[in-house]
């Protein structure tokens, strides 16, 4: 061994005599940690504590009920006094009136000294007053001639032997009926011309049925004044399910 590295080498002496100065500088960091957490814990507890009490501790809460504002309702304003009603004055009874006495009117008496006038003749009589002679009336016209006597054609005759209108059958099927009422033109032999629809069923195989069905029937032809004429003519067909 060299001298240098023996000087150098610490001795046991001095080693054990460092090691408690160590521990004795751990303890006491040690103390001191475990003294700053006994007072944490105590402030902290203490703390809590008096939080906890004041938690506890029941606070009294004051309610009052406060009403709204009532409405002031004013009164009513007093009525006007209402006059009694004044009794009417009674009427004063009618004074009788005194009724007129008669008076005496003296009768005049001739006069003596006056001279009696005979009575002259009569007036004559007044002429009769002539007599307002009656106006002229003119004579009545003549009464116009009566109309002539018109006769409607006819299709019921039984000489004419017209057959009754078919029934369609899809009619009959779905239940359609009514009346039909065709507009025929007859001519002065009998025949019609023209058809026309005057009043619908309300159903479009009902009424055309009835216009060819009055086309081919036969008339009797209107008359005016007895002469045949050609006329128009209604003619009511009734479609109704038996």
């Amino acid at each position: 061994m060299s001298p240098l590295s023996a000087t150098l080498a610490p001795s046991p002496t001095t080693m054990f005599a460092a090691a408690p100065s160590r521990l004795q500088r751990r303890l006491a960091i040690v103390l001191a940690v475990v003294a700053l957490h006994v007072a944490a814990l105590w402030a902290l507890q203490n703390g809590l504590l008096r939080r906890a009490v004041e938690l506890v501790i029941p606070v009294q809460v004051l309610a009052e009920f406060i009403e709204p504002p009532q409405p002031v309702v004013e009164p009513p304003p007093p009525a006007p006094p209402v006059a009694a009603p004044t009794p009417p004055k009674p009427k004063p009874r009618p004074v009788p009136q005194p009724l007129p006495q008669p008076v005496a009117v003296p009768t005049p008496e001739p006069s003596v000294l006056a001279p009696m006038v005979p009575p002259g003749p009569p007036a004559p009589p007044a002429p009769p007053a002539p007599v307002a002679s009656a106006p002229v009336v003119p004579p009545a016209p003549p009464a116009p001639p009566a109309p002539p006597r018109i006769d409607l054609p006819s299709s019921s005759a039984d000489y004419l032997n017209n057959p009754r209108p078919p029934y369609p059958p899809l009619s009959r099927r779905l239940g359609e009926q009514g009346q039909v009422v065709v507009r025929v033109f007859i001519e002065v032999d009998g025949t019609a011309s023209r058809a026309e629809l005057r009043r619908s069923s309300g159903f479009e195989r009902l009424d055309q049925t009835a216009l060819q069905t009055v086309l081919r029937w036969r008339y009797v032809p209107g008359k005016r004044a007895g002469v045949a004429e050609a006329m128009w003519f209604n003619v009511p067909i009734n479609f109704v399910l038996e």
